[in-house]
């Protein structure tokens, strides 16, 4: 901060030319800073704070409820519970939303589960602005009629309670995943193309870390404590050996908060937070969140023996013995009634 200096018109000048020198250097700071200490690569680490004023609106983004995102260049097929030819909005998130609107019950299946509209004027033509809300034969496995630069289509999906379930199966216990498509899409696409695989080879949790004492057991930071290290997190890779992957575009990123499952940069290595990472702003896409019940899965593998290691500059911790994870499709209640299983 400027000392205050004495009255006259010398000291004013002075003043006035100290406060403008001031400002420009703290706004370079700040612009480097947030560039370097920015997460990259596979690090994850509690750098980068908040005043209350960030929390609040941090917090209110972190509303899933309120996204209604699709893929562009991607036409959904599959029986339509609503013609586009007399649906007809102005944005793709207006269709999205009309989606919903038809999942919204607390049970039973959703009357609409996937969207798809033109929106470019001038390729769409006459199409422009059609909705078609479609209904999948199977949400988790949705009928794709085509791809590429020359579709002209957005397409989405939208998961309904109880529904858009995955499990990260390991050997100490499954973590039930609850997946966001319309806050992250393209995130969920890729989980979704990994149930078709009989194997994972290569998926696991390599990286482990509790929350120590510095947050409670509802993974609030405790007051005065540091941020880390432990990190508070469990860190693996969703990457099956030998398969390409293209890397996942930045989508919806709210606050980490107790359960998030969230990329590390564009993916393919991810975690799992044990903890609520006010601290850590929106720096990761959030493509879903562990149900409470199972988060004492995720403790169990964070309490692993681990050694030490270094990653850009920040101190972690490795699990000794990697842990191997598949993911799987879980069955919904009406799933098992019709199965008896």
């Amino acid at each position: 901060m400027p000392r205050r200096l004495n009255d006259g018109d010398p000291g004013r000048s002075t003043a006035t030319a100290l406060l403008v020198i001031g400002l420009i250097s703290c706004l370079i700071v700040y612009a480097v800073f947030s560039t370097v200490l920015r997460p990259q690569d596979r690090r994850i680490d509690s750098d980068v704070f908040t005043d209350s004023e960030d929390h609040d609106r941090v917090a209110a983004d972190g509303d899933f409820g309120r996204c209604c995102r699709g893929v562009d260049n991607l036409e959904l097929w599959g029986p339509a519970v609503k013609w586009g030819t007399d649906f007809k909005f102005n944005s793709s998130e207006e269709c999205c939303k009309a989606c919903k609107v038809m999942c919204s019950g607390s049970d039973g299946p959703c009357l609409c589960d996937s969207w798809v509209f033109c929106g470019n004027k001038e390729a769409c033509g006459s199409k422009f602005g059609e909705c078609w809300l479609k209904k999948q034969k199977d949400v988790l496995v949705p009928d794709r009629q085509e791809g590429g630069q020359k579709v002209l289509w957005t397409s989405g999906l939208i998961f309904g309670q109880g529904e858009g379930i995955v499990g990260f199966e390991t050997e100490h216990g499954v973590l039930h995943v609850k997946l966001h498509p319309e806050c992250a899409p393209h995130s969920v696409y890729y989980i979704l193309s990994l149930l078709t695989l009989r194997h994972c080879a290569g998926c696991q949790f390599h990286r482990a870390e509790s929350r120590g004492s510095y947050w409670d057991s509802e993974g609030d930071h405790v007051n005065n404590a540091p941020y880390g290290p432990p990190y508070a997190m469990i860190q693996g890779i969703l990457k099956p050996e030998g398969n390409m992957f293209s890397p996942i575009p930045t989508e919806h990123c709210p606050t980490i908060s107790h359960g998030s499952v969230a990329w590390v940069g564009s993916g393919p290595e991810f975690f799992i937070s044990l903890a609520n990472h006010h601290e850590w702003k929106q720096s990761y896409t959030v493509f879903g969140s562990v149900l409470p019940e199972d988060m004492e899965v995720a403790e169990r593998i964070a309490g692993l023996p681990t050694s030490s290691d270094v990653w850009n500059n920040v101190n972690v911790s490795v699990l000794e013995k990697p842990v191997a994870l598949t993911v799987r499709r879980m069955k919904t209640g009406q799933e098992q009634e019709e199965t008896g299983s």
